[in-house]
């Protein structure tokens, strides 16, 4: 019985337990479902001598033999090493196709199964969570450390180095999906050529333009308190394919910047200085308007704000299915609380 919490993920598939027959990967990142199953299909078939055989199926590939994937699993072949199935859940590939094979010990391969964002009460979720040879990986956008990590051996691997400055500005860009982010990370190794160092300049110049200009604006409007632009950024974000948790935790980099700036203030710094030491460091066109917002919010209040992102954080994650309207909710209850502050000061 294993239900592997996002942050346990990467212990748990640099060394899994040989025990466990059958692993789902599930949550609203689609790239870190599939780049995980395709890494834990490579660990599987590596076990054996002689190796596994990678095998991908579909719902298509049921249609027209309903029992292939109880006969690809629950057969020992004769010749080579155990079949490693790699399934997406889906019309035929669901819990009650799947439990024979699980709850009864049928398999005699391994068992990989993708899904989207399920909700703890899911059947395929439960399923998986409470059998004693499988376990369920939780796939979440990607949190500060993860990218570091990310980052960090994409840029060994390339022979290369990226300057600090550069890398705090990258992790700012990146996160809503796994694949997006190693293709921006790519795309920017691509661009320096693996001969010099990467530095801001070549992340502002490559790096996710479009993306984070419209969660941008989502940011400021909610921070200075204008909710209806807010939410306006936010639908044309989310129809134009922004994930609504991109937009979530958009807005908790953005109030946590805020805070400790206004925590610098709040210990003596100027606000010209706090500004100054920000890394990575605001963009000249965005120094003005950040500035007005720190001036706006108090500590107190940005850490009642962080709270209620952080709330929100969690229920998105919970009920995908109301993603989209807690981000907006989020930003509409961010930009009262500016406006609210902007009332008591005049008063």
């Amino acid at each position: 019985m294993v239900a592997v919490k996002a942050h346990q993920a990467q212990a748990f598939l640099s060394s899994p337990d040989p025990k466990i027959r059958a692993v789902l990967f599930f949550g609203s990142d689609v790239g870190l479902v599939a780049e995980r199953a395709a890494s834990f299909a490579k660990i599987s078939a590596a076990r054996t001598d002689p190796p596994g055989e990678l095998l991908r199926l579909d719902d298509a590939d049921l249609d027209g033999n309903p029992d292939r994937l109880v006969v690809e699993l629950g057969t020992v072949p004769m010749f080579g090493g155990p079949k490693i199935v790699r399934v997406t859940a889906g019309r035929r590939i669901n819990a009650a196709a799947l439990r024979p094979l699980i709850d009864e010990a049928g398999l005699e391969g391994t068992l990989i199964v993708e899904a989207g964002n399920l909700k703890p009460d899911e059947a395929l979720r439960t399923l998986f969570e409470k059998a004693a040879t499988a376990a369920a990986i939780a796939c979440y956008a990607d949190a500060a450390q993860d990218l570091e990590a990310l980052i960090r051996d994409m840029v060994r691997g390339a022979g290369t180095s990226i300057s600090a400055d550069a890398r705090h500005a990258l992790v700012e860009r990146l996160g809503a999906d796994r694949a997006l982010s190693r293709g921006e990370i790519e795309k920017l190794l691509l661009y320096v050529g693996g001969e010099r160092e990467i530095t801001l300049d070549d992340v502002e110049a490559v790096v996710g333009d479009v993306s984070e200009l419209a969660l941008e604006r989502i940011t400021f409007a909610a921070a200075q308190g204008d909710a209806s632009r807010a939410v306006g950024e936010c639908g044309r974000a989310v129809s134009a394919g922004e994930s609504p948790q991109a937009i979530i935790a958009a807005l908790q980099r953005h109030f946590q910047r805020l805070h400790r700036v206004r925590s610098a203030m709040d210990s003596g710094s100027t606000l010209d200085d706090a500004l100054r030491r920000m890394r990575p460091p605001l963009h000249f066109k965005q120094k003005d308007a950040f500035a007005a917002q720190c001036r706006l919010w108090t500590s107190a209040r940005l850490t009642d704000a962080l709270a209620r992102i952080s709330t929100a954080a969690k229920a998105a994650r919970l009920t995908s299915a109301l993603e989209e309207a807690l981000s907006e909710r989020l930003a509409i209850g961010l930009a009262m609380m500016a406006r609210e502050g902007a009332g008591r000061d005049r008063r």
